[in-house]
């Protein structure tokens, strides 16, 4: 099991590096989720809920403003800078991870907010890669800080919506809202529950008693780009055939599934098996819903089975780890749930668990995962935790 370094050790790490690096303390410190979907995958783009939840590893970040345009930026895991001005927010050609900060600033002064220049230092725990949303963080981080900074508030929607366009036109990556808006809309010990349509959402409590606990297969999600773009188009094709029976439809989450068993002879055998997925994915999110706020964590377990076994037999984004994975987490002690997280082809598992039993599944789950795939897993028990805010 990973256990994460104490909130209040890492502020302590980051300010001295801070000081050693600038000269003098930093004015804000600010920390931003990283984030697990509980339930409701490949729903997004379709319009459709999603359930996701912001967890207690995060990105931290200290700031102290400058009295020029100059945004001077250290990322302490990586012992790499950057530097660029406000005048003028151009790409970085050569390394990805000053994109964020960059199209962060670039998107927030296109909408009118008049930026400070700043020196920063910034550190993560949220894991690379994994699933866990690490860039929606970093992005939430800085525009927080920018914000703050040049003493300006946003309402925190819009300002996931501005994140969410930095990534499209900086980072280069075609994201849905779900990861900006959780992890800056995040409460502790609730879920919050996005209807992808409309961007309302509201807040669902978790049960007493239960642990989210999160599994890194340790496999990264090589094919997830290539068939992302597949399933998108394989769900647009579906809408696009159903509409000659089913005129007022816009996307997959205006069809039930019996108007799709109805009509499912004007599919083919593929694009059948991904609307299926998404419509009856959908219907989870909101059982789920209900199965939390009524405390029936059999129901909850039952759901997110049910979800894995969708994903990997309709959707086709399951892995062999990521079956493994959850095969694990289903023979262990005080699991009630277990399903793939994330795009799928590798990255993560999640699981409710009962609290007195994280322990000994967590131990359970990596000695069987390994003996599967030969393979380490990494373990992170975690809670639902608030949205991006300063440390004080």
């Amino acid at each position: 099991m990973r256990d994460s370094e104490p909130l209040p050790q890492r502020v302590a790490t980051l300010r001295q590096i801070f000081v050693r690096r600038y000269g003098r303390e930093p004015q804000i410190i600010v920390r931003a989720p990283g984030r697990v979907n509980l339930i409701g995958e490949h729903t997004d783009y379709n319009e459709g809920f999603v359930l996701p939840a912001a967890i207690d590893r995060n990105v931290l970040l200290a700031a102290a403003p400058r009295d020029d345009a100059c945004m001077h930026l250290l990322a302490v895991d990586l012992n790499d800078e950057d530097e660029f001005s406000l005048a003028a927010v151009t790409r970085h050609g050569a390394r990805q991870w000053p994109n964020y900060f960059r199209g962060v600033a670039a998107m927030l002064q296109a909408r009118g907010y008049r930026l400070v220049g700043a020196e920063v230092a910034f550190s993560s725990n949220v894991p690379i890669g994994a699933g866990l949303s690490s860039s929606a963080a970093l992005e939430m981080a800085a525009a927080f800080g920018f914000l703050t900074l040049a003493n300006r508030e946003m309402d925190r929607a819009q300002m996931a919506l501005a994140c969410q366009q930095a990534e499209h036109e900086y980072a280069g990556v075609p994201c849905g809202i779900m990861d900006q808006f959780v992890s800056a809309l995040g409460k502790t010990d609730h879920a919050l529950l996005i209807d992808c349509r409309d961007l309302s959402y509201r807040y669902v409590p978790v049960p007493k008693g239960v642990r989210i606990v999160v599994a890194d297969t340790n496999v990264r999600r090589t094919l997830a780009s290539s068939e992302y773009r597949a399933r998108r188009a394989q769900c647009e094709e579906a809408v696009e055939i159903l509409r000659s029976e089913l005129p007022g439809i816009r996307a997959l989450r205006d069809v039930s599934l019996n108007e799709l068993q109805r009509h499912q002879h004007l599919l083919s055998d593929v694009v059948l098996r991904r609307a299926r997925h998404v419509i009856s994915e959908n219907q989870r999110v909101l059982d789920m819903v209900t199965a939390l706020e009524q405390g029936d964590l059999l129901y909850a377990g039952r759901l997110l089975t049910e979800s894995h076994r969708s994903l990997r037999d309709d959707y086709d984004v399951s892995s062999p780890e990521l079956d493994a994975m959850v095969e694990a987490a289903m023979a262990a002690p005080g699991c009630f749930g277990s399903r793939l997280t994330g795009a799928g082809f590798g990255g993560c598992t999640v699981s409710l668990v009962a609290d007195e039993a994280v322990n000994d599944f967590a131990h359970y789950v990596s000695q069987a995962y390994r003996e599967h795939t030969g393979r380490q897993a990494i373990v992170y028990v975690t809670y639902a935790a608030d949205g991006v805010g300063l440390v004080s």
